[in-house]
């Protein structure tokens, strides 16, 4: 009997020490940003020894960079329940709710942290940090109980804003009119790191909104034959790398049509020039320049990824009040030739949505913690058939099987999404019937992706894959305006 109780207390420091050589290679993984590899890693040690929380700490930071921040919240869980001792386990998982808008359950997080750390600075800023939003949030939901709340439109006065003589950008024609010409001047002014005056980024946005109501929440288009229409992905505020798409793919135009499929902001610290050029391209080709709302086309993840910070930053909180109104009425979805749809996320946590019903989503709000609108936004394509937990933590992850039942009954050929970076830009999935599209390349500067487009003929709506590499970008660093709670998080 002690033999084989010896035998196995080996074999147990055996497991142990060989968990702890895949801990060290998988950490060597995460210092050269490979997180694929180092979640791998991590994974491996868990499987030989589960009963350490540093393991499932590790591998949830990991996931924290990956923006898996669902199983970023499972792993900080698990890593607490061994070890409620284990500090950096209520940092990661204060992060992974903050990340998911969940204030309140950060905020006890942080809260414990304080208690058990009085004398820890960084925890107390975190913990005074978290409680400033969560109070922000309940005073935003009593306003928003107000059913009067007016819209910023109706207290602005852009006639008596006056352009200084010292200002010397571009500037809208009589009434408010866009033309190719102040696209050009724009998109000049700010590559050379100049701000847009204030007057014309209100009066390019009350356009965009009044534009963009009338739109429905499912767009269809046709394309002719001969007609060719560029889908970009992501572009998350990398407004150099949106120049490059132009300079490569030619200026949008009614020959040259654009659809670009949400998350516009955020990250990148030059979403505010990002968004003013696309509503920009919108107004002046309102019939074949397309915009679709995102997963960061949202109060929550402005506030904590940046674009309300560099809004506020650039210019007032007001400004991005009015942003927040536009882009609820961004829609949700595209069609093209009845033949191919465009989402942003994917598809939907219960089979029998039809097209009829995203016609029919009332898209003017905030998402939804679940339902169509909600999927549209944040899901995800998974290998296996069926549907999953999202890696996310909202919505779902469907498979291969859920792809085709749904582009069956839609009488589709396949679906086009962005939401998730691909190290080649883009990836074809599900037998052909699921193709992702990202197009931020070297995402946050750090990930070393190629960025990518796609064109679709009119003719036969085959994709055909353009990459492209970055483009270098003053040095502002992506994150720059973030919350501060989410850049120390992520550390």
């Amino acid at each position: 009997m002690a033999g084989a109780a010896d035998c196995g207390s080996v074999k147990m420091a055996e497991a142990e020490r060989s968990a702890e050589t895949l801990k060290e290679k998988a950490n060597n993984y995460f210092k050269e940003k490979d997180y694929e590899n180092a979640i791998k890693y991590y994974s491996e040690a868990v499987e030989l020894n589960p009963d350490n929380a540093i393991y499932y700490g590790n591998r949830s930071l990991a996931y924290l960079r990956t923006e898996c921040y669902g199983y970023a919240l499972a792993d900080a869980t698990l890593a607490l329940e061994l070890d409620k001792n284990y500090i950096k386990g209520y940092y990661r998982r204060a992060t992974s709710n903050m990340a998911l808008g969940k204030f309140k359950a950060a905020l006890k997080d942080y809260e414990t942290v304080v208690k058990v750390r009085p004398n820890d600075k960084d925890a107390k800023l975190k913990y005074q940090e978290c409680s400033k939003i969560v109070k922000q949030k309940a005073f935003e939901r009593a306003i928003a109980s107000d059913e009067l709340k007016r819209s910023v439109v109706d207290s602005l006065d852009i006639e008596s804003m006056t352009i200084e003589d010292e200002y010397l950008g571009p500037k809208l024609e009589e009434g408010g009119k866009i033309t190719l010409k102040f696209m050009k001047e724009m998109m000049g002014w700010f590559k050379d790191q100049k701000k847009l005056h204030r007057k014309c980024a209100y009066q390019i946005l009350v356009q965009v909104k009044e534009v963009l109501s009338k739109l429905p929440s499912l767009v269809e288009i046709t394309l002719k034959e001969t007609e060719t229409i560029t889908i970009c992905g992501d572009t998350h505020g990398q407004f150099y790398d949106l120049l490059n798409i132009f300079e490569l793919n030619g200026l949008p135009s009614e020959t040259n049509p654009y659809l670009f499929n949400g998350d516009f902001v955020d990250r990148g610290s030059f979403s505010v020039e990002v968004i003013l050029t696309l509503f920009g391209f919108k107004l002046l080709f309102p019939d074949c320049f397309y915009l679709l709302r995102g997963n960061h086309e949202t109060d929550n993840m402005n506030q904590m990824y940046g674009f309300e910070g560099e809004v506020k930053a650039k210019y007032t909180a007001q400004m991005f009040e009015l942003f927040s109104e536009v882009f609820q009425w961004l829609p949700l979805a595209q069609s093209i030739n009845g033949k191919v749809l465009v989402m942003h996320g994917g598809l939907f946590s219960e089979d029998g949505v039809t097209l009829d019903d995203l016609r029919k989503i009332n898209r003017n709000r905030q998402p939804p913690d679940s339902g169509p609108m909600c999927d549209l936004l944040w899901s995800d394509p998974q290998a296996p058939d069926g549907r999953s937990v999202s890696k996310r933590g909202v919505s779902c992850q469907f498979g291969p099987d859920v792809t085709k039942r749904f582009l069956e009954q839609n009488q589709l050929d396949y679906i086009i999404r962005s939401h998730e970076m691909k190290s080649e830009g883009y990836e074809v999935t599900h037998n052909g019937q699921c193709i992702t599209v990202f197009s931020a390349p070297n995402y946050c500067d750090q990930m070393g992706n190629k960025g990518a487009y796609i064109h679709l003929r009119g003719s036969d709506l085959k994709p055909e894959f353009h990459q492209f590499a970055a483009v270098p970008h003053p040095n502002v660093k992506p994150m720059a305006y973030a919350n501060s709670l989410m850049q120390m998080g992520m550390m």
